[in-house]
């Protein structure tokens, strides 16, 4: 299996997953289609099918354009979800079949919007990815749009933190400059939250994209889902993981940085 990673827009990424052996693709939110089939082209690639994480136009805007081009190409997206030229509607444990070894998982991973769905891809010889959309950033995480912290809350630490350490997280923006930032203020002390944003300047100075993360160094550096801490949860003064998930969200939305040093200090 090969992942490769298409900037698209201002800061989005889209993705292309082959089969090897078949050389048999799938398409990860492609809201630029003649790039995706370009990147396909220069790979020899067969695209069959899109993977949409969400409905937002970021994400679902090429899905109709795609299909204009690539006719019968399968479109999946989340059945809560109204994503735009969707064919085929997935729900949680879903399995679809890409080539002879890439098998795909839906995960249904609700907040950012209530339909968002992230994908878990492996291959024969089990390397893991997933394609988190809005709902997993590296250091961070999506906005509340149409959800609750109790659902960002399993969806990241239940559904997503449960999978294989090693797994590889592929999300939708390159955002991971402003996260690590922000996440060193609630956690100041954090030596690997450290040496991630020294890490992550030095790929942003050189023009090279920060993902992909892994599920691993999610837990050892992303504030949201390492609320389960009870040292996280007193440094933005709460006393539960989903108080301390919706106030660590509301402290990045409000760009409050100086509160969370404040409480650290306390």
């Amino acid at each position: 299996m090969k992942i490769l990673h298409i900037p698209c827009l201002q800061d989005n990424y889209a993705y292309l997953v082959i089969d090897e052996t078949t050389k048999e693709a799938a398409a990860v939110d492609p809201v630029e289609p003649e790039k995706i089939l370009e990147v396909a082209k220069q790979n020899d690639a067969k695209l069959k099918m899109v993977l949409t994480t969400h409905h937002h136009w970021d994400h679902a805007g090429g899905n109709e354009k795609m299909r204009q081009l690539v006719p019968g190409i399968k479109v999946f997206g989340g059945s809560l979800d109204n994503v735009k030229g969707c064919t085929d509607k997935v729900d949680n444990g879903d399995r679809i079949s890409l080539g002879a070894e890439v098998s795909i998982l839906c995960l249904h991973t609700p907040c950012h919007t209530n339909g968002h769905i992230s994908y878990h891809v492996t291959d024969k010889e089990e390397n893991p990815a997933v394609f988190t959309g809005d709902t997993l950033f590296i250091a961070g995480c999506g906005k509340f749009f149409e959800g609750t912290a109790e659902q960002m809350y399993q969806s990241l630490c239940v559904t997503l933190a449960s999978l294989p350490k090693p797994t590889q997280v592929f999300c939708g923006h390159e955002c991971t400059l402003k996260n690590l930032q922000f996440a060193l203020t609630v956690e100041p002390e954090n030596v690997k939250l450290k040496e991630k944003l020294s890490w992550a300047q030095n790929q942003r100075n050189a023009g090279l994209p920060t993902i992909p993360s892994t599920i691993e160094g999610e837990l050892e550096t992303n504030p949201f889902i390492r609320v389960d801490m009870p040292e996280i949860q007193e440094k933005v003064g709460c006393q539960s993981p989903v108080q301390a998930l919706k106030e660590i969200r509301r402290l990045k939305d409000e760009g409050h940085i100086s509160q969370v040093r404040i409480i650290t200090r306390l």
